[in-house]
């Protein structure tokens, strides 16, 4: 259990600094002098907690400034300063900056209502740089995504004995996130923008893998009503039909991602043909998952594979299909890089990535594997550790 602190910064002051200094660099580069930081995620980046409120940054400051509404009771570090405030507008006697503000996620008019308080005629984007800041991890963040994989594993070696003769991918999915939140999943799956929405993850089996859903995911489904269109229907799990399992691995703030496959009875050569191949892929990308690397070079190598195999028509979907391969993770889950066909992104040493050359095939579902991969000088490090071949169900 986590021990209580009243301190609003958890994560210390040399570790905020590392990271600020990564944020105060791509400010600079951006030729933005300040920001102001109101999101839950990049909050908890900069401080280690969630809090309502904002945090003023500048390269020209020693230490960054908070600006807090609730809980009052949070106190501060030596060199630290905290103002508390009712209302955003209780910034403006303290601050005479024009900070940039995180405009591709808080509200047209919360970003208006800060605008006029601060006297600003024009307002800079403070989430590219962000962004850009959180796609390479320090080794404490390194630290946390491999503590959250070695969970994640220790939960998906338990999946097959959680099977029971008749059950839905709904029960089966029930079993897991009951499992994950027993072994310490925070149960948050959170995802950048207002697009995508999904609960503990996503659990498939036969033709509904085939369902497109309104996400740019490989694997879709209908899901249990139109107001979450993702994943499990209810679909019975059937002898010889696998069951993709792509759930939570929040264990930590932040998210490992990896998908494994169980089933009963046999499975076919071309599902076992096409597990393999995702796995092969998985291999490859890691081997060229170096420092300086082109993002889209990865995605073409990991197609080219696909091609060459035969599946290049249920490579990332089938119905619908993805635009990637792989994607940066982190505090959320589609974070910076991403490994697609058009992406400018260059591999950096602390990127995390997660890999996921899926395969949609009718008559068979959905099949293949994810891994989430540390980038290093040498290629990428596995932390999501699970066996990779298609796992049997223990029949009780």
């Amino acid at each position: 259990m986590q021990t209580a602190s009243n301190n609003i910064n958890l994560l210390g002051a040399d570790e905020q600094g590392r990271r600020l200094e990564r944020v105060y660099a791509a400010m600079r580069a951006a030729g933005i002098e300040s920001g102001l930081v109101r999101t839950n995620a990049n909050l908890f980046y900069l401080t280690g907690r969630v809090f309502r409120g904002y945090l003023f940054i500048s390269p020209s400051l020693a230490r960054p400034v908070y600006f807090l509404r609730q809980p009052t009771t949070l106190v501060a570090d030596e060199g630290e300063t905290i103002h508390l405030i009712r209302k955003p507008e209780d910034m403006a006697q303290f601050l005479t900056a024009k900070p940039a503000l995180e405009l591709d996620a808080i509200a047209y008019s919360e970003a208006m209502r800060i605008g006029k308080a601060l006297e600003m005629d024009s307002i800079a984007n403070l989430s590219p740089v962000l962004r850009a800041a959180r796609s390479v991890k320090t080794a404490v963040e390194q630290e946390l995504i491999r503590e959250s994989g070695r969970k994640h594993t220790i939960v998906y070696e338990q999946i097959p004995g959680l099977y029971r003769e008749g059950m839905s991918d709904v029960d089966l999915q029930i079993e897991i996130e009951r499992l994950s939140r027993k072994e310490g999943c925070l149960g948050q799956f959170r995802a950048a923008g207002g697009e995508m929405e999904i609960f503990m993850g996503n659990v498939l089996t036969g033709d509904n893998a085939d369902a497109p859903s309104p996400y740019d995911f490989a694997m879709g489904g209908a899901g249990l009503h139109p107001s979450l269109p993702i994943g499990a229907d209810g679909t019975t799990i059937e002898p010889g039909v696998p069951v993709m399992v792509d759930t939570n691995g929040n264990f930590t703030g932040y998210m490992t991602d990896m998908t494994r496959c169980f089933y009963t009875g046999e499975l076919s050569d071309m599902a076992m043909a096409a597990n393999d191949l995702s796995a092969a892929i998985c291999r490859r990308m890691a081997e060229m998952m170096i420092p300086g690397a082109k993002a889209a070079d990865l995605y073409t190598e990991a197609y080219t594979m696909a091609v060459e195999a035969g599946f290049a028509d249920y490579f990332m979907g089938h119905n619908n299909h993805a635009g990637f391969v792989g994607h940066g993770l982190g505090i959320e889950i589609n974070e910076a890089p991403v490994l697609a066909p058009r992406s400018r992104d260059i591999l950096e040493p602390g990127n995390v990535i997660a890999v996921e050359p899926k395969f949609v095939i009718p008559g068979i579902g959905a099949i293949g594997i994810e891994n989430t991969y540390i980038v290093g000088l040498n290629g990428g490090e596995a932390v999501t550790t699970a066996p990779q071949e298609p796992v049997k169900f223990i029949m009780k």
